[in-house]
């Protein structure tokens, strides 16, 4: 049987330690999930550190919103990037990105040279490049590890043809891992339509607040939130999913 990786994106300490109960071989670890992901604080990512034994990489995305980054925001990554060394991660995960749809890459040497000896991911920025195929011989020169993307589509499944294009292109040199929407339900056909042998996925369901004391008439971000639930990774999810390949 081929060997599969499995990532979680975790949006917390707790939904780290199911990733690793569930049998996950890795997880990124963000905050602001409903933003795509941000930076997590350093409490964060050093309780997850103390509490898992699986690899631990971190994104570095100071905020939501396009990957077109200002110099102050760069100063920023770079020092979330010794942080996160700093605080035990194996890894990072981010993506700079030029007005025109290209890699910004004198961002990209100098958040590369700040992650020397770690592991780098590039993120879903893949996912709005002009040029997907240059761009990933790019990141092979550049020394990136691997790339996050669904095929620049809604989801990985949608995108499973360019996903397939991608792995086959990439041949070793850097590793491909499909992401967005990836679930017990579907991960089977992705790795079978694209080949791929790492999968990123988040495995959560929604936890309920104990909140007994509520106040309707309040929201303290979007209207459509529901702040009386709350996502977490859950160990069933995880394992469900990691099988849902391995038996097929």
């Amino acid at each position: 049987m081929k060997n599969y990786t499995f990532e979680i994106c975790a949006n917390s300490a707790e939904s780290c330690i199911a990733a690793q109960e569930g049998g996950a071989h890795r997880v990124e670890l963000c905050a602001s999930m409903p933003e795509g992901g941000t930076t997590p604080s350093l409490g964060e990512i050093k309780l997850a550190r103390k509490l898992i034994d699986i690899r631990l990489h971190v994104i570095i995305r100071p905020r939501g919103g396009d990957f077109l980054y200002t110099p102050l925001e760069l100063d920023i990554m770079e020092e979330d990037i010794r942080a996160a060394r700093e605080a035990g991660a194996d890894g990072v995960v981010f993506g700079c990105l030029t007005p025109e749809g290209e890699l910004d890459m004198p961002a990209m040497k100098r958040l590369m040279k700040a992650s020397e000896g770690m592991s780098v991911t590039f993120h879903r920025a893949f996912d709005y490049v002009k040029d997907p195929k240059q761009t990933l011989e790019q990141l092979i020169d550049l020394g990136v590890n691997r790339i996050l993307t669904s095929g620049q589509q809604p989801t990985a499944l949608q995108g499973a043809g360019l996903l397939a294009e991608l792995v086959k292109q990439a041949d070793g040199r850097i590793i491909i891992m499909p992401g967005c929407g990836v679930n017990e339900s579907n991960i089977a056909e992705l790795a079978k339509r694209t080949q791929a042998s790492e999968f990123h996925f988040s495995a959560r369901e929604n936890k309920e607040s104990l909140m007994k004391v509520r106040n309707p008439a309040l929201s303290m971000g979007g209207t459509d939130a529901d702040e009386y639930m709350h996502p977490v990774t859950t160990s069933r999810r995880v394992r469900n999913t990691i099988d849902a390949l391995r038996i097929d």
